[in-house]
């Protein structure tokens, strides 16, 4: 289908049969989404019966069922009529659009989208009134991002720190969200080199960078009245000469050292230095990161349900209740501190490989580097990608999380 426009207003017909107008907005969200691969251009649909919340929920899984990827000619837009709450459709139709944005991103081949081409299309954000700055392999050297230089540094496409802000005038008084993705544009897992089959989607190893960058889009274009950094540090984990090898001691931001037990366990090592950039340099008031960081997560949780893990319970439970709104879940898994001495090196603070269980011991290692901040890790290995399409969910990238993030937001607005 490629895409859908929704056109507002005029007279429209009735919902198909197998659409209940008396269902919830997360029901009628999937059944839109179906409905949205079999339009034909000449539909229009009557949701004046519908609350906000279902009219948005509708117009938003329209246009995510419609969506398909392709990377030659462009199909034209299928165009549709939407009667109802204008506001709450055009609502649901910028969700969409966004998420699209940010499958987009992650579906474009690595060839394509290096990270100095991911920087690139963040400058984009410039027309939603975000301010983007790419930071490049020189001033990482010279800040210290010992974390990002050392994963991308056996690839060609070299790394950079892409810094996007969202400074509204006026803005809530000490309030400062930093959310934190994880970039990698392509993952072989390095010198502990991935099987051929595990890596046929690694191309899709920077959703959490995409989400994030998805997120602060909307974030914009609602106009919220909260400041919003985001930061993806992007690399390319490659096989080569100059490759970092295991027993590598890493230095990060801000000097915490981690020993490199598993080159295949990059994500953290790039997330570490962003989020002690973080800590240190942007004055948060709460840190959130996002990243398909384990498989652990997937063996736990399956491909639907994103885990969250958190130093504080309040922030926990509004993410959690932002994710049940969106349609994107989360399941809060525990910090257990009787796995921290895993983590153990004898040679740096901590092991990178400190083994299961894999999706709570990864947010160890990350804990440290947030500096004693409010914060959350959301580990979306499973719902960032999908092998079928299924109601609002498309195959390949799904764009988990860019919403979840944005009604997060503005909840705390």
């Amino acid at each position: 289908m490629g895409v859908i426009e929704i056109q507002v207003g005029g007279s429209a017909d009735a919902l198909p049969e197998d659409v209940d107008p008396a269902a919830d907005a997360g029901q009628l969200r999937v059944a839109a989404g179906r409905l949205g691969r079999k339009l034909d251009g000449r539909d229009s649909f009557d949701l004046t019966g519908l609350d906000p919340d279902r009219t948005t929920a509708f117009a938003e899984g329209l246009v995510l069922g419609g969506y398909s990827f392709t990377t030659g000619k462009v199909p034209s837009p299928t165009r549709i009529r939407l009667a109802g709450d204008p506001a709450a459709i055009e609502r649901g139709r910028d969700n969409a659009l966004a998420t699209t944005w940010v499958r987009d991103l992650i579906n474009t081949p690595a060839a394509v989208l290096t990270p100095a081409e991911l920087g690139r299309r963040a400058q984009s954000l410039s027309d939603y009134g975000i301010s983007v700055t790419v930071r490049d392999e020189q001033w990482l050297t010279e800040q210290g991002f010992g974390g990002v230089l050392a994963v991308g540094r056996g690839a060609s496409a070299r790394p950079v720190l892409v810094e996007a802000s969202w400074r509204p005038r006026p803005a809530a008084k000490d309030a400062h969200v930093v959310l934190v993705g994880k970039g990698i544009t392509f993952d072989t897992g390095g010198l502990n080199l991935k099987p051929g089959d595990s890596m046929r989607t690694m191309h899709t190893d920077m959703s959490g960078g995409a989400a994030v960058l998805g997120a602060l889009r909307l974030i914009a274009q609602r106009r919220l009245p909260v400041r919003v950094t985001a930061l993806v540090p992007a690399a390319e984990n490659a096989f080569g000469a100059d490759s970092m090898r295991p027993s590598d001691v890493v230095r990060h931001y801000g000097g915490r050292t981690s020993e490199i037990g598993n080159t295949d366990a990059e994500g953290r090592i790039v997330l570490a230095d962003a989020l002690a950039y973080a800590a240190a340099r942007l004055r948060p008031s709460v840190l959130v990161d996002a990243a398909t960081l384990t498989g652990a997560m997937k063996v736990a949780l399956g491909m639907r349900t994103g885990g969250i893990l958190a130093t504080d319970d309040t922030l926990a439970k509004q993410l959690t209740a932002a994710g049940e709104r969106t349609g994107e879940p989360l399941w809060r898994l525990p910090l257990t501190e009787d796995y921290a001495d895993t983590l153990t090196s004898d040679v740096a603070d901590a092991t990178n490989n400190p083994g299961a269980p894999g999706g709570i011991t990864a947010a160890l290692f990350l804990r440290p580097f947030a500096g004693g901040l409010p914060w959350a890790h959301l580990d979306i290995a499973g719902p960032a990608r999908s092998a079928k399409d299924d109601g609002p969910i498309s195959k390949g990238g799904t764009g988990f999380g860019a919403r979840l993030l944005a009604e997060w937001v503005e909840a705390l607005a």
